[in-house]
């Protein structure tokens, strides 16, 4: 079977509610974002692996891959 992942993500900034299309970077986890509107520096939640787990309307690629929704 395919898995398809999704490599473009809308991360919504939790301060000023600002969204923005981003695509990912590679499959590797990103730890810090920095909002393109407000400038806040997002980190990821504790008990998630990276910033697109935290703040994006989907899971990183390697979650994905894990097949987490």
């Amino acid at each position: 079977m395919n898995t398809i992942i999704k490599t473009k993500w809308i991360i919504t900034c939790p301060k000023c509610w600002f969204k923005k299309e981003e695509k990912i970077p590679g499959t590797e986890c990103m730890y810090f974002y920095e909002c393109k509107k407000c400038k806040t520096r997002l980190k990821s939640l504790s008990w998630d692996c990276c910033v697109f787990c935290s703040y994006w309307d989907t899971k990183c690629i390697p979650k994905q891959l894990e097949g987490e929704k």
